[in-house]
């Protein structure tokens, strides 16, 4: 049976506050990557873009290394912790998953991983460095550094 991971109900709610003036706000890039710094918990660095919407459950789980790139419309669930690393770019509409039915377990994507649009990464997966996943691709199991997944790969 699944261990289920205890929800910080206050944490849950802050965090769906600063998403909606995040992501409903007319704001610059400093503005941006204040409430991001909010959101995850301790300083973002200058070099991580994020293209909004951007979605989360909690924010504090997630550790980003430097020059990552999300784009619109990404959702990190977070409630098991997302590590990402240096120079990682996440397309549009992807989901990083870290609790799905009965599985749980973090996600970690090394450095300079390349993902399309739309990429589903289900609970305990690790993606090696410079693996490149294509759009549309569900990721269920661990993917081996500069391995690449094709359209529909899992």
């Amino acid at each position: 049976m699944l261990n289920k991971i205890k929800v910080d109900q206050r944490l849950l709610e802050q965090n769906q506050r600063l998403l909606q003036h995040l992501n409903t706000s007319c704001l610059n890039k400093r503005q941006v990557q204040q409430l991001l710094s909010e959101i995850f918990g301790y300083q973002l660095d200058d070099s991580n873009q994020f293209l909004l919407p951007f979605y989360s459950d909690y924010g504090r789980n997630i550790k980003l290394g430097k020059n990552v790139s999300v784009s619109c419309n990404v959702m990190m669930a977070d409630k098991a912790g997302i590590k990402i690393g240096d120079d990682v770019e996440i397309g549009s509409g992807t989901s990083l998953l870290t609790v799905d039915g009965d599985q749980q377990g973090p996600i970690i994507i090394d450095s300079g991983v390349r993902m399309g649009g739309n990429v589903i990464v289900l609970p305990n997966v690790h993606i090696g460095d410079h693996a490149v996943i294509s759009a549309g691709s569900i990721v269920a199991h661990d993917i081996q550094a500069k391995e690449r997944i094709l359209q529909g790969g899992n």
